[in-house]
């Protein structure tokens, strides 16, 4: 029988993976790549960096262009939900083309597969489309996780829940009754249109490379200086990836 890994690499750092995801990686005949844009490439070349070191020997790679979403449109659930259906399309004709009966593929994942990941949801819709494999998850070290080590913090604090939730939620408000909120996905500093009294704010971004940036403290003092060093290395990159806590202070 068919069988898929969908294994987390971790945030950007080789050494992020997991004695699991090695032993994983060692038994997959098959990789598949989804390749963002050309931007990322540099991503693609720290995958099979990995690959290098603990895939076995024969494996194959195969890499496609991945299904573009329209991040324009206002109806921000159905685009999402057009987007995994097309990955799903991808998908199964990678299984379909690439892997043999009795053969095993994988999906490398950034961070966790199972925070802020499509790739879950896609398999799903294409075993509910007839496909006749199995598979199994294989988590990694998140961004969030990485972030907090890097700061040297906690992500929750004593009788507190943290919340984890989007730049497009917190640019409508920062959540009532939560005093520490992990934001992700934030392609519009949206730290920058709150209200930043008494936030303070962990930020991070290509968290695990040789580009990492780091910073933290009083949001109102330390959003102007993030937008810009934010700005500057989308400029020269062209892409960013980055995790940020905000916390109501102590005091």
């Amino acid at each position: 029988m068919q069988h898929i890994f969908l294994i987390g690499i971790g945030a950007g750092d080789p050494d992020h993976l997991t004695l699991q995801a090695a032993k994983a990686l060692a038994r997959t005949d098959v990789f598949f790549i989804l390749d963002k844009n050309q931007e990322r490439q540099e991503l693609i070349r720290l995958r099979r960096q990995m690959l290098a070191e603990h895939a076995r020997p024969g494996h194959r790679v195969v890499e496609v262009p991945d299904a573009e979403r329209d991040r324009t449109t206002p109806a921000y659930t159905a685009a999402v939900d057009d987007w995994r259906s097309r990955r799903a399309d991808v998908v199964e004709r990678l299984i379909a083309d690439h892997l043999g009966p009795d053969e095993t593929g994988a999906f490398l994942v950034w961070g966790d597969p199972s925070l802020y990941d499509s790739v879950i949801a896609v398999v799903d819709e294409v075993l509910a489309r007839g496909g006749g494999f199995g598979y199994e998850v294989i988590p990694g070290i998140s961004s969030v996780s990485a972030l907090a080590a890097r700061h040297r913090t906690t992500l929750t604090r004593v009788g507190r829940p943290v919340q984890i939730t989007t730049g497009r939620r917190l640019a409508e408000g920062f959540p009532e009754e939560v005093d520490d909120v992990v934001v992700m996905l934030d392609g519009r500093a949206a730290f920058t249109e709150i209200d930043p009294e008494g936030l303070e704010i962990f930020y991070g971004a290509y968290l695990g490379t040789p580009d990492e940036i780091l910073a933290a403290g009083p949001l109102a003092r330390t959003a102007p200086r993030i937008r810009e060093l934010r700005e500057e290395a989308r400029a020269r990159k062209g892409w960013i990836m980055d995790t940020y806590l905000l916390r109501r202070s102590e005091n």
